[in-house]
C-alpha cells in the first residue's frame, strides 16, 4: 500500500471506532445530553482536528495543514449555522429531548456519505470541466448575499419533496416508540415520526452540501484534505448542536459573518486562474471574520425572540397527512 491508501485506511478506522464507541458506549442507552457533556465531546472534536491538522503538517508539510485547518474551519462555520435549522426541526416535530442524539447521529453516517458522493463529483466535474470552477464561484457569491439578506429560517416539512412521497407511500405511527424508526403492528411495518425527522435532517443537510463542498473545494481539491476536514466537522456536530442549542440566537451576527466568507471563497474561485490567493491570508480571513461576528452579536445582543413564530407540530398530524 502507498503513504496515501496507509492514510485513507486508518482514517477510515479511526471514524469507524469513534462511531461504534459513542453508539455502543457512551450513548447505548437514550438519554438527554446536558451541556456539560456536549460541551465536553465539543472541546474532544476540536482537539482530535487540531491533532489530525499537526499530522498532515508532518506527513504532507505545511501547505497542507493549512488547507486542512482552511476547511475545516469553513465546514465548521457553516454547520454552527445550521444548527438552528437542526433546533427549529426538533421543535417543529416536538422530538423528544433523549432522542434527538439518535436523529443526529444516524443523520451524521447519511451525511458522511452524501458529502463523499458530493466530493468525489465535484472533483471530477472541475477535473474535466475546469469551468465549472466558475460556477462554484458564481454559486457560492450567490449563496453569500443571500444569506446576508434573508431574515428569518422557516422550516416547513410540508414541502419537502422526498418527505411527501415518503408518506404517500408508507404508514406513520401516531407516536414516538422507544426511540425506534421502523415498528411492527398486526403483521404490517410502520415507520415512526422519529424516521420522519431524521429524513428531513437528512435532505435538510443534502441542500447544506450543495454550498459547503463548493466552499472547500475553492479551497482545495485534495479529496483526502477535503474529505477527512468534513468528517472532523460533521462528526464534532451532534455535541456542539447540544452545546449551543440553548445560545442559538447569542450569535446573531454569525451569518453575516458566514455570508461574507462564502462570497470571498466565491471570488477566490473566480480570480484562481489570475491569481493563486495564499493559503495563510484565506485561513487568517477566515478566523479574523468569524471572530468578529463572535464579537460582535456579544457585544451587540439582540432582544430575546420566541424560536418560531409558528406553532410548533404536534406528531399527530404526520398520520392524519399520510392517510389523505
Amino acid at each position: 500500500m502507498t503513504i496515501d491508501q496507509w492514510g485513507w485506511a486508518i482514517f477510515s478506522v479511526f471514524v469507524l471506532v469513534m462511531l461504534l464507541l459513542d453508539l455502543g458506549v457512551f450513548h447505548r442507552s437514550a438519554h438527554e445530553v446536558r451541556f456539560k457533556e456536549a460541551l465536553t465531546w465539543s472541546i474532544i472534536w476540536v482537539l482530535l482536528a487540531l491533532g489530525f491538522a499537526g499530522l498532515v503538517w508532518y506527513w504532507r508539510g505545511a501547505a497542507s495543514a493549512a488547507d486542512f485547518l482552511t476547511a475545516y474551519l469553513i465546514e465548521q462555520s457553516l454547520s454552527i449555522d445550521n444548527l438552528f435549522v437542526f433546533l427549529l426541526i426538533f421543535h417543529y416535530f416536538r422530538v423528544p429531548r433523549h432522542y434527538e442524539h439518535r436523529v443526529l447521529f444516524w443523520g451524521i453516517l447519511g451525511a458522511l456519505a452524501m458529502r463523499a458522493v458530493f466530493i468525489v463529483a465535484g472533483i471530477a466535474l472541475i477535473h474535466y470541466f475546469h469551468w465549472i470552477i466558475y460556477v462554484f464561484g458564481v454559486l457560492l457569491i450567490i449563496t453569500g448575499l443571500r444569506l446576508a439578506l434573508e431574515k428569518d429560517k422557516e422550516i416547513r416539512p410540508e414541502r419537502n419533496l422526498v418527505l411527501r412521497l415518503f408518506r404517500h407511500f408508507v404508514s406513520v405511527t401516531d407516536e414516538y416508540v422507544d426511540g425506534k424508526f421502523l415498528v411492527r403492528r398486526d403483521g404490517r411495518l410502520l415507520a415512526t415520526p422519529l424516521l420522519v425527522v431524521l429524513i428531513v435532517v437528512e435532505t435538510t443537510d443534502l441542500i447544506f452540501a450543495v454550498d459547503s463542498i463548493p466552499a472547500v473545494l475553492a479551497v482545495t481539491q485534495d479529496p483526502f484534505i477535503v474529505y477527512t476536514s468534513n468528517v472532523f466537522a460533521v462528526m464534532g456536530l451532534r455535541s456542539l448542536y447540544f452545546a449551543l442549542a440553548g445560545m442559538m440566537r447569542l450569535f446573531h451576527y454569525l451569518h453575516y459573518g458566514l455570508a461574507l466568507i462564502l462570497v470571498l471563497v466565491g471570488v477566490k474561485m473566480l480570480v484562481s486562474d489570475i491569481y493563486d490567493v495564499p493559503r495563510e491570508w484565506t485561513l487568517i480571513a477566515i478566523a479574523g471574520i468569524l471572530g468578529a461576528s463572535v464579537i460582535a452579536s456579544l457585544l451587540f445582543p439582540q432582544p430575546e425572540q420566541p424560536v418560531s413564530s409558528a406553532e410548533p407540530q404536534q406528531a399527530e398530524p404526520i398520520q392524519q397527512e399520510a392517510e389523505k
